[in-house]
């Protein structure tokens, strides 16, 4: 199983990093613009192997594209990330020519892939990856529902004041401030519902502070985060690598499901060796499936200002 990770910085290697030490990919490979920075990223991280007690090989290359040939799985961070006060749907013009040239270029030496794009505004960098490779839509996902349900998921054991592991929930709709949608009614603490614990109001702040999950931190780091979001690309590469079946929430092509089209947009699927191996239609309140639409509505938006 061999893995590339487009992009070496924070994000880039922290995915390369859980990856290596759930130890399940033979190789990953870190690819980078910038002259020595992903070789220097592999090697420190290569130097943790005995420490960590992984045997995964990582290596780093320059824009050396050749060096990830028969990958089974790419993962897209390139990009800029965002800054304080900036909004991910501000960075579609800079990005979605990077994404567009990166995405190219994996696909001529790996046209077997599976692509995860981590690259904001995610959910349109996935449409345009869409748009112009033609792969198939199971073997293109987006990276946000994964991390927007485990940043609900945190909040909620805050609220709760019980261990994380006791909690489950979900965040569904667009990877932005505005778009998320955090399915709080179908939240549980050990299949208990989180509202026979506490209060609707309380409940309604874990789901605000959800959605602004990161721009808190970018406002606290000065950048965007990188702990989280890399664990959830692992996640995610593993439940594809080790055919796993487990559901996630991602961005994926919509085509009728949850009654809409042409856009993509964060829903509950199952991961496998085969990538999306299903759509998971789950049944919305009216003020859920509101919400939804709402959301998908600023997906499209955004994905207007595309030049395709």
């Amino acid at each position: 199983m061999k893995i590339t990770v487009v992009g070496a910085g924070a994000v880039g290697a922290s995915c390369a990093e859980y990856i290596a030490i759930k130890d399940f990919a033979s190789e990953v490979v870190l690819l980078d613009i910038k002259e020595g920075y992903a070789e220097g990223k592999a090697m420190d991280l290569m130097q943790t192997a005995s420490l960590n007690g992984f045997d995964t090989k990582i290596t780093g290359s320059t824009s050396d594209y050749s060096k990830t040939a028969n990958s089974d799985i790419c993962v897209i961070t390139s990009g800029i990330p965002r800054k304080p006060g900036m909004t991910r749907e501000e960075l579609i013009g800079i990005n979605a020519g990077i994404v567009k040239t990166v995405s190219s270029s994996l696909i001529e030496h790996s046209p077997n892939t599976i692509i995860i794009v981590v690259s904001n505004p995610m959910d349109t960098m996935t449409y345009l990856v869409h748009k112009t490779t033609g792969l198939p839509k199971n073997r293109i996902i987006g990276m946000g529902g994964a991390l927007d349900s485990a940043r609900f998921k945190y909040r909620l054991a805050e609220a709760l004041g019980a261990p994380i592991s006791d909690v489950d929930g979900m965040v569904i709709g667009g990877h932005s401030d505005k778009g998320m949608v955090p399915l709080t009614r179908l939240a549980t603490r050990n299949s208990v519902p989180v509202s026979e614990f506490i209060s609707e109001e309380r409940l309604n702040q874990v789901k605000e502070d959800t959605k602004v999950g990161g721009a808190t931190l970018t406002k606290l780091l000065g950048t965007s985060a990188w702990y989280a979001p890399g664990a959830a690309v692992s996640g995610l590469v593993q439940a594809i690598a080790c055919d796993q079946k487990k559901i996630y929430p991602c961005s994926t092509l919509l085509e009728g499901e949850y009654g809409l089209n042409d856009l993509c947009i964060g829903v509950p699927v199952v991961l496998g060796k085969d990538g999306i191996e299903s759509i998971v239609e789950i049944n919305l309140s009216d003020a859920e499936k509101a919400h939804l639409e709402e959301s998908a509505e600023g997906v499209s938006k955004t994905n207007g200002l595309l030049e395709l």
